[in-house]
C-alpha cells in the first residue's frame, strides 16, 4: 500500500534535478574488492548539460548505473542521489520503475543490445507510454510517431512497425532516443550516444540532443571519452581518473585553461584545427591504476610528468581554484609556457 502512494515531488525553483552526495561504488570480486566510484559529489541543474569525459573504466558508466539502480549484481552503492529530494539509492525497484523511462531516462551506448531484437519498434515504443502515462494504445501510437519525428527517423510513419535489425546503426540510436524522450524526462543520461557511429552521423544525434535541451529544457549528462563532442553540447564538463573527478569546471575554462596534467593530456591527445601540421599528438603515458591496488598518494602520480615528493605522499583533495573551479591536483597551476608550479 505505502509503495502504490510513492510520488516524487516536482521540481523546486532553485533545487538541483540531481544531487550526488559521497557517492561510492563498490565491486565485490574473487580477487577482492573494486573501488569504482569513491565519494562523488555534485549536482546538475534544469536544463543544463553537464559532459562527464575520461579514458574506459574511469567510473563514469558505473556512477550513473549506480544512480539508475542498474548496477551488477556484485556491485554496490553508498551516498546518495536526490532528484528532487528523494533519494534513488533507498528506493526499491518498484519506486525506481515509476522514475526511470518516466522522468528519468538513460540511453545506452550500444543501441543494438538495449532494443528488443524480436519486437517491433512501434510495441517497444508504445509500452513506454501505456505503462508510465496510462495510454491507450492508439494514442500511444500517435505519442510514438512524434518522437520518431522529433530525431528525424525519415518517413516515420513507414518505419514504426519496422524490427530493429532493420535499421541502421544511426537510425537504432535515434530510435533509443526516441524511446527516452518519450515521457519528455527531466533527466536524459546518454552513455556515449555516437560510439561507432560516422561523423555525420555523430553530428545529427547530437543535434537532436542540443534541440531537446532548449525544447523541453531537458536536464542532460553526456558520458563520453570524445572530447570534441563535449566542446559542442555541454555547458560544464567533470574530467573522471580512477573513479573521483580531478577537475571540473565551464567547457570554456577546461578546453583554454586546463589546470590538471591528465585534463592537460587528454587535450593533447586531440586533433585540433588550429594545429600545425608538423605538430605531433601526444597519448597520455603510461596505463591507468589498478583499483584494487590504488597508489597512497596521487592516483595519476604513475603517468605524470610534474610529480613530486608531495604526490607520491599525499592524496590531493578536491579543491576550489577559482568560482565555479575545482581540481585535485598538488600543482599550484601552470605559468604561460606551460611550466608547472608546484604549491
Amino acid at each position: 500500500m505505502a509503495q502504490s502512494k510513492f510520488r516524487v515531488p516536482t521540481a523546486r525553483e532553485g533545487l538541483p534535478v540531481l544531487g550526488i552526495e559521497n557517492l561510492n561504488v563498490r565491486f565485490s570480486t574473487p580477487e577482492g574488492e573494486v573501488e569504482a566510484v569513491s565519494n562523488l559529489s555534485f549536482d546538475i541543474h534544469k536544463g543544463e548539460c553537464l559532459g562527464i569525459v575520461g579514458e574506459s573504466g574511469s567510473g563514469k558508466s558505473q556512477t550513473f548505473m549506480a544512480v539508475m539502480g542498474l548496477l551488477a549484481k556484485n556491485g554496490k552503492a553508498s551516498g546518495k542521489a536526490n532528484f528532487h529530494d528523494v533519494d534513488l539509492l533507498s528506493m526499491n525497484r518498484d519506486q525506481l520503475n515509476k522514475v526511470r523511462g518516466n522522468r528519468m531516462a538513460m540511453i545506452f551506448q550500444d543501441p543494438m543490445t538495449s532494443l528488443t531484437p524480436h519486437l517491433r519498434i512501434s510495441r517497444q515504443l508504445t509500452e513506454v507510454l501505456m505503462i508510465h502515462k496510462g495510454m491507450g494504445e492508439q494514442k500511444a501510437r500517435k505519442r510514438a510517431l512524434e518522437a520518431l519525428d522529433m530525431v528525424r527517423i525519415p518517413d516515420a510513419k513507414s518505419r514504426i512497425d519496422m524490427y530493429p535489425h532493420e535499421f541502421s546503426g544511426g537510425m537504432r540510436q535515434r530510435v533509443m532516443i526516441a524511446m527516452a524522450i518519450l515521457c519528455e524526462p527531466e533527466l536524459l543520461i546518454a552513455d556515449e550516444p555516437t560510439t561507432a557511429l560516422d561523423v555525420t552521423v555523430q553530428a545529427q544525434v547530437l543535434e537532436v540532443l542540443a534541440d531537446l535541451k532548449t525544447r523541453l529544457g531537458t536536464s542532460i549528462v553526456l558520458i563520453t571519452h570524445d572530447l570534441g563532442i563535449v566542446a559542442g553540447l555541454c555547458d560544464r564538463v567533470m574530467v573522471m581518473y580512477a573513479g573521483s573527478f580531478c577537475e571540473q569546471g565551464g567547457v570554456r575554462d577546461i578546453f583554454y585553461d586546463p589546470q590538471h596534467p591528465y585534463t592537460r593530456g587528454l587535450l593533447r591527445s586531440v586533433p585540433r584545427l588550429d594545429q600545425p601540421e608538423s605538430e605531433r599528438l601526444e597519448a597520455v603515458p603510461g596505463q591507468p591504476p589498478n583499483l584494487q591496488r590504488l597508489p597512497k598518494g596521487c592516483t595519476f602520480q604513475e603517468r605524470c610528468t610534474f610529480k613530486f615528493d608531495r604526490c607520491v605522499a599525499e592524496r590531493p583533495l578536491l579543491r576550489e581554484i577559482a568560482p565555479g573551479r575545482t581540481k585535485s591536483c598538488h600543482l599550484k597551476g601552470f605559468d604561460p609556457s606551460g611550466n608547472a608550479v608546484q604549491g
